[in-house]
């Protein structure tokens, strides 16, 4: 894939990324320019690499090969510029703080891990929490919280960071309608001041709603680009290694009329090391 110059200083570029686990190759040949201002939808099936790509990004896991650099500086040197809500499943639930405990979490980057928050920091904390419609709960226990309660505290924390990158590993898993639709607000919001957003999903309806581009993989990127482009019959096929029904924009089923072949993207039913739940 040949990727056109770009202002590197402006965007989150991705090249050549391979990650493995011993010896175990769970994705590799990554490439991406991701502009400001764009939401990029990660897709692929359980196993395929979607969680791994947003840790390589974060610098969570190591590269046995390729570069991810933000704004023209290594991203491991970049990581209070990258917020990171995790999948609710890799979240102990049961730790006793409060959500406005973990929201403050995401002025760490800011005021240092050691030093008190400050004014501006407690009205950021309750700036955002009022954005995804929690500030009544600043003094509840976190665990008290149903699933989308929960997950719209995490958001908040992300938030609260004030970062250029959001990253969101299937942030639509077991959660109620309204908080979806808080969720894609969100997406918009940081959309329209310019900062970068991408999105691991299984939810194929979701990607077509909120991202500009899809970033298809399967172990490998089968492809990656401009959704008019990427969200075909052909494309989705190609990633999920046999025949599916997608969904339309308007949330129709359309059937995916494909052969199964075999190949390196015949059987995909176990996870990788435990790191990929989806």
């Amino acid at each position: 894939m040949t990727l056109a110059p770009v202002a590197h200083e402006d965007c989150l570029v991705i090249r050549d990324l391979t990650v493995a686990y011993g010896r175990k190759v769970v994705l590799k040949g990554v490439q991406a320019d991701i502009r400001r201002g764009q939401v990029v939808g990660v897709v692929g099936p359980n196993g395929g690499g979607k969680s791994t790509l947003l840790k390589a990004i974060l610098g969570m896991v190591p590269l046995v090969g390729g570069s991810v650099h933000l704004f023209g500086r290594p991203a491991t040197q970049m990581r209070a510029h990258i917020a990171y809500v995790p999948q609710k499943e890799e979240v102990d639930w049961q730790f006793p703080v409060t959500v406005h405990d973990v929201v403050m979490m995401g002025r760490y980057p800011h005021s240092g891990w050691l030093r008190r928050n400050n004014g501006k920091d407690r009205r950021i904390a309750d700036e955002v929490l009022a954005r995804v419609d929690m500030l009544e709960y600043g003094g509840t226990q976190i665990g008290q919280l149903s699933g989308g309660q929960q997950q719209r505290v995490f958001i908040a924390r992300a938030l609260a960071q004030e970062a250029d990158v959001l990253l969101l590993d299937e942030p639509m898993n077991g959660i109620d309608a309204s908080t979806q639709d808080v969720i894609l607000r969100v997406i918009e919001e940081q959309k329209d001041a310019g900062r970068i957003v991408i999105l691991a999903t299984h939810d194929l309806v979701s990607a077509s709603c909120a991202c500009d581009c899809l970033c298809c993989v399967n172990e490998r990127m089968v492809s990656y680009g401009p959704l008019a482009e990427t969200y075909t019959t052909e494309n989705l096929a190609a990633t999920y290694g046999g025949p599916l029904i997608m969904l339309g924009r308007a949330g129709v089923p359309e059937p995916v009329h494909t052969h199964h072949h075999g190949g390196e993207h015949a059987h995909h039913s176990h996870d990788h090391a435990g790191s990929e739940r989806n």
